[in-house]
């Protein structure tokens, strides 16, 4: 039975990156399936995006959208600190040691703004929820975080008697950035109770792969009765379906996102050493946010070695899927970090609907390989001199159309409307 929806997402066009992807592609397949759905966002004007691609507002057209104002930290974080960008996620632009007011803004941000900065929008949002259930009643309401303050607009509407679900894209105290925050111990317990709070009160917790799954449940005894797995995806739509194989008059890599010190970038640069010593010319082009340490790493091995790196910066979303279908192989990185065996990146997805070879560091027993092994895409290593010699023999394609389909957002939503009815 068709159910009438309201998805409450902070980012949603004109914001950019991979945390507007999941729930725009996915509202469109919902109703693609006959479900009403509709979007609560606050209103550009008020928000403070790390990126912004006004490309994808025409993606989101036929959702129908209500935007609030919010009150946002973030603008008093950017004065304070002398900088015009708004922080990434991980501080993928500002690695490196902080200075004193970063130090000191951050450890504000992580003691007195729990769960998040962002937590301003909640009472805008909140209200809005209620006056559009009253105009004409939701039959669910989904929560996406982060920010993991999100959650808490669920938490309020289920008090006012609403349905909820909360939709867990990373992890809350375990993200890997928490610690970046300085968090006090009281904070710490703060943020538990709030988390805890989320999960045990949500109807339903959806989360990104079987790994967060199994750390989220494990904050409610190994309870995962309510918890749901709908992995990322990718729009057939977005990419050409007759696209030829590339023909670069040089090997190509190519690597999208951000790209931060957390990442394996000691056994990335000891594998491209290795293959441009053995193998000869390769090329690595980066569009997205590298960290200037690892910009300056590999500027330093382009001059050693017969490799070129060009970066990119951050490209509209189509720009990007171009760019991915013409690589020769795709590069992809899992962070070295506590319970990365569950990391699924968005990006994976859109690398696997690129229908390039998909090859990289990180764990071999992890969700993401194992996605990347079953569609034959490819593999992700551990060993700098395996993954060197596998690069050496990568195939022409990646994974195939028939083996990538079920990773498309209509099939992940056709999976995610057999829960509506439970």
């Amino acid at each position: 039975m068709p159910k009438r929806i309201l998805v409450a997402t902070y980012y949603w066009p004109p914001a950019g990156g991979p945390g507007v992807q999941r729930w725009l592609k996915t509202a469109q397949a919902l109703k693609q399936l006959g479900h009403d759905v509709e979007v609560l966002t606050v209103d550009p004007a008020y928000a403070t995006y790390p990126l912004r691609d006004e490309s994808l507002t025409a993606e989101a057209e036929g959702i129908t959208v209500h935007s609030t104002r919010a009150r946002d930290w973030f603008g008093t974080y950017q004065k304070l600190t002398r900088r015009k960008e708004v922080p990434f996620s991980g501080f993928a632009n500002q690695a490196g040691k902080p200075g004193p007011i970063q130090r000191l803004s951050r450890w504000v941000r992580g003691n007195l703004f729990i769960p998040d900065p962002r937590r301003g929008w909640n009472p805008y949002a909140v209200a809005e929820a209620l006056k559009q259930h009253a105009l004409k009643p939701y039959d669910l309401v989904v929560t996406s975080g982060p920010p993991h303050s999100t959650h808490l607009i669920g938490l309020e509407l289920q008090r006012r008697g609403m349905r909820w679900w909360a939709d867990f894209r990373d992890p809350w105290t375990d993200i890997y950035y928490y610690r970046m925050f300085y968090p006090s111990a009281w904070a710490r317990r703060r943020d538990a109770e709030l988390e805890r709070s989320v999960l045990e009160r949500a109807e339903r917790v959806l989360t990104v792969s079987d790994d967060l799954k199994r750390l989220l449940a494990s904050k409610l005894n190994g309870d995962s009765a309510k918890f749901v797995v709908v992995p990322n995806g990718y729009d057939p739509a977005d990419f050409a379906a007759d696209a030829p194989v590339p023909n670069n008059p040089v090997r190509t890599l190519v690597y999208t996102g951000t790209l931060t010190l957390d990442y394996p970038l000691e056994a990335l640069y000891t594998a491209l050493r290795t293959y441009c010593r053995q193998h000869g010319a390769l090329k690595l082009v980066f569009a997205g946010r590298p960290a200037q340490e690892a910009k300056d790493a590999l500027e330093s091995l382009a001059q050693k070695l017969p490799l070129t790196v060009e970066f990119k910066g951050y490209l509209p979303h189509a720009e990007s899927v171009a760019l991915l279908q013409g690589a020769d192989a795709l590069l992809l990185l899992i962070p070295e970090l506590p319970n990365n065996r569950g990391i699924l990146t968005g990006k994976l997805f859109e690398y696997l609907g690129s229908g390039r070879p998909i090859w990289g560091f990180g764990p071999v027993d992890g969700d993401a390989n194992a996605i990347v092994r079953e569609t034959h895409a490819g593999g992700l290593y551990e060993d700098a001199h395996k993954a060197s010699e596998a690069l050496a023999q990568w195939p022409e394609q990646g994974a195939s159309l028939e083996a990538r389909t079920r990773y498309t957002r209509l099939g992940i939503a056709e999976g995610l409307a057999a829960y509506l009815d439970k």
